[in-house]
């Protein structure tokens, strides 16, 4: 998983409640097509005048226009990625190239699965989202800084946010759920051992 420290660049304001899992990636998109094809699928019905790439684009949605079209944050709404489970709508961000998302809320699992492909989920106050969505519109680069927990954004105060220590350090490592385990091997095994000694005939 790559690892999350520092994000800058254009942030894209798509300041609408309950995006769920269904408009950032279409189900028929999940049954046809694997990982690394998802991208350009993202957010199909906001993003082309009907189905697909082919249809052409609608100049009207926000990663359409010029100033946001290597957008690498989105600022959303409440209840980002609620909906369905789909760990595909993640892929589809990123492949995209969205590094994080900036909401005041989030979908549980949608969160969960940020987390797990290193994709930054940070919860902000809506009316600090609104403040920079501001700045962002009028061409401003974003910084969000995983390592101090703050977002800059020029002619703004600084604005710090909240993140789970044990999250954020995985983040900052580039470690999944996997990884983690994985440091803990000496630990499993030792444990094992003792098990095994202690109790053989749950091992034949």
């Amino acid at each position: 998983m790559k690892a999350v420290t520092l994000i800058e660049g254009p942030a894209a304001p798509l300041l609408r409640d309950n995006v769920n899992t269904d408009l950032i990636i279409r189900i028929e998109r999940i049954s046809q097509l694997v990982r690394g094809q998802l991208g350009p699928y993202l957010f199909e019905t906001l993003h082309y005048r009907g189905e697909g790439p082919a249809s052409g684009k609608r100049e009207d949605f926000v990663l359409n226009t010029p100033a946001f079209r290597q957008a690498c944050t989105i600022l959303g709404g409440k209840n980002f990625g609620c909906g369905s489970s789909r760990e595909m709508a993640v892929w589809a961000l990123e492949e995209a190239g969205i590094r994080c998302v900036i909401a005041p809320s989030f979908g549980d699992v949608f969160y969960n699965n940020c987390l797990q492909n290193g994709l930054l989920p940070v919860r902000l106050d809506a009316r600090e989202i609104a403040q920079i969505a501001e700045v962002a519109s009028a061409g401003a680069m974003i910084a969000v800084d995983l390592r101090k927990q703050e977002i800059r954004a020029p002619g703004l105060a600084t604005v710090a946010f909240e993140f789970d220590a044990a999250q954020r350090e995985a983040l900052l490592a580039g470690f999944d759920e996997i990884d983690q385990t994985l440091r803990l091997r000496e630990t499993i095994d030792r444990f094992r051992a003792n098990d095994r000694g202690a109790r053989p005939w749950a091992y034949r």
